[in-house]
């Protein structure tokens, strides 16, 4: 993904003093982080994230400046929040990156004036469909912030992109097209830091006034539409309103080593994922009646698990065996750079693996480093040992760097069945054809080793859950592109949900679905030009492309 040029505000201030925003005389400036979501718009991370961001931020410009280096080249966010250990910001590209998929997602640094709701700690944020909370892009919560300061009862977000007006009396927004109302809140955090440095260029400014309403950036971006999978209520799941769907961003807690836990999984004996070998039917084999929205029963398609062999289980453990898998994917190198990082640890590749401590080998030294053999790439040995003894061991190592696959990439999810039909109503956009259905069914289960939490339960809220593509060949290559992706068990995981808060539970892992036929206002359906090839280049970046068909 580009770097986030010109999407937001940030102005520099002299060196060893509080920036200002220009407009705003000598009003210091507090720096508020945002990452870019799959929907175009920017999330603020919070408070107290933002303040360790900005401070190894300023730490490195600092050094920059006395010794004539660069800056960090990254900032793992697991050291703030343990929840977002899976996560590294690329500095020089300003992308977060995760590890354990490889999603990458753009970054701002935005400045705004130190009176601001920012540096209050103050966040407004609307109710989403699972019932959680989801924070405005902090230009939007300024402008409502000042607007609640100034006694008016209305605020409409043309001027951001947004569709919407805001009622802060009775703390509703209403969509101006549909009539829906969401409910909306102004919530107390920690506030955002201060900054005495100099932000990365952007385009507008970092306030509200008019000038920073046309110029700052916030509105939506053209080329990345709103694609998320419904969450259909179970006895179990939270109720929903009819017909509305929900955010379907994964949450999961990865294995990315960063804030350096006990790995204790390095010196555990190799596990092979009970789970990992599925089956699709063979052509004219059994399939089951599927009632279509438009009342055709059309023939289905399940996709399921079978189980593997006492054989195929000890041959996979023969092939996952952690430091085999290193090595055959790193070639060990005899001098090493002297002011290159690694930046699994953080440390210099001239020092040992700072996973020392934490990760035990019988043939891999601390000070080995080495180099991936595609890519070239350069680690810790240590430390990809460690990065692949804390995720799923299936034999796949992805380079932290540039997310270079090596062998079959697989995932964590739980079993379960994918079904497949087709029927001849067309979706908005593709006149020319039927529409092909997918349904997902995964049940509530006990965890396994591969998971968060071994041994503890896990929910599955909103199963089944229907999909649609166009039953066109764009369409059906898509289609049969998850197919290998759910037998690779990359569609879903257990995690922990970004919406509603709730660990432990089946969530969405960075594939989007379309989970509306029609009417695109809620961005969850139909018509959607980007869409197909947007779920295409999602799924090679899990390692699924055409050559997985022609195998």
């Amino acid at each position: 993904m580009a770097a986030a040029q010109g999407a937001g505000s940030s102005v520099a201030g002299p060196s060893g003093a509080p920036a200002s925003v220009p407009g705003h005389g000598s009003t210091p400036a507090v720096a508020v982080w945002e990452w870019q979501d799959e929907f175009g718009r920017w999330r603020p991370y919070r408070g107290n994230v933002c303040s360790y961001i900005e401070q190894v931020f300023q730490a490195s410009q600092q050094k920059g400046r006395r010794s004539g280096s660069g800056l960090v080249s990254s900032i793992p966010l697991g050291h703030a929040d343990a929840v977002l250990a899976p996560y590294v910001i690329d500095i020089p590209s300003l992308t977060q990156f995760r590890q354990d998929t490889g999603t990458m997602r753009a970054v701002r640094r935005h400045l705004f004036p130190g009176s601001s709701a920012a540096g209050q700690g103050i966040v407004w944020e609307w109710q989403n469909d699972e019932g959680g909370w989801s924070p405005y892009e902090m230009s939007v919560c300024e402008v409502l912030e000042q607007a609640r300061a100034t006694n008016h009862q209305r605020v409409d977000l043309a001027p951001f992109g947004y569709n919407y007006d805001v009622d802060l009396v009775a703390q509703v927004q209403t969509n101006k097209t549909t009539r829906f109302r969401r409910s909306v809140q102004r919530r107390l955090d920690s506030p955002y830091p201060v900054t005495s440095a100099s932000a990365p260029g952007h385009a507008g400014l970092g306030c509200s006034c008019q000038q920073c309403w046309l110029n700052g950036g916030t509105g939506p971006i053209t080329t990345r539409s709103r694609h998320s999978v419904t969450n259909f209520p179970n006895s179990s799941a939270t109720h929903q309103v009819s017909g509305r769907t929900t955010s379907a961003t994964s949450a999961g807690v990865g294995f990315v080593p960063y804030n350096k836990p006990t790995l204790s999984a390095a010196r555990s004996t190799p596990r092979l994922n009970a789970q990992s070998t599925w089956a699709l039917p063979q052509a004219g084999g059994p399939s089951t009646g599927l009632s279509a929205p438009n009342g055709v029963s059309t023939p289905s398609l399940p996709v399921k698990m079978s189980k593997p062999s006492k054989v195929n289980q000890a041959l996979a453990a023969t092939l996952t065996e952690p430091e085999a898998v290193v090595r055959k994917y790193l070639e060990e190198l005899k001098g090493t750079p002297a002011d290159e990082d690694c930046i699994i640890c953080m440390e210099k590749l001239a020092s040992p693996s700072g996973y020392g401590d934490a990760c035990e080998s019988s043939t891999i030294k601390p000070e080995t480093v080495g180099r991936l053999t595609n890519c070239q790439h350069s680690f810790h040995m240590l430390c990809v040992l460690a990065m692949y003894s804390n995720g799923n061991k299936d034999g796949s190592l992805q380079c932290p760097s540039c997310k270079t696959i090596y062998g079959e990439k697989t995932g964590t999810q739980p079993k379960g069945k994918m079904e497949v039909s087709t029927f001849p109503q067309s979706l908005p956009g593709h006149k020319d054809c039927g529409t092909i259905q997918i349904v997902y069914h995964i049940s509530r289960g006990i965890q396994g080793p591969e998971h968060p939490n071994p041994g503890m339960p896990y929910t599955a809220r909103g199963f089944p859950r229907y999909c649609y593509l166009p039953d066109n060949e764009k369409g059906r290559k898509v289609l049969e592109l998850l197919k290998v992706a759910w037998k690779r068990r990359l569609i879903f995981t257990v995690g922990t949900s970004s919406t509603t808060g709730e660990s432990n539970t089946v969530v969405w892992n960075e594939i989007h679905h379309k989970t509306e036929m029609d009417t695109n206002l809620s961005g969850h359906g139909y018509p959607d030009p980007n869409y197909l090839d947007n779920v295409l280049a999602e799924l090679a970046a899990q390692g699924v492309t055409e050559d997985c068909l022609r195998k």
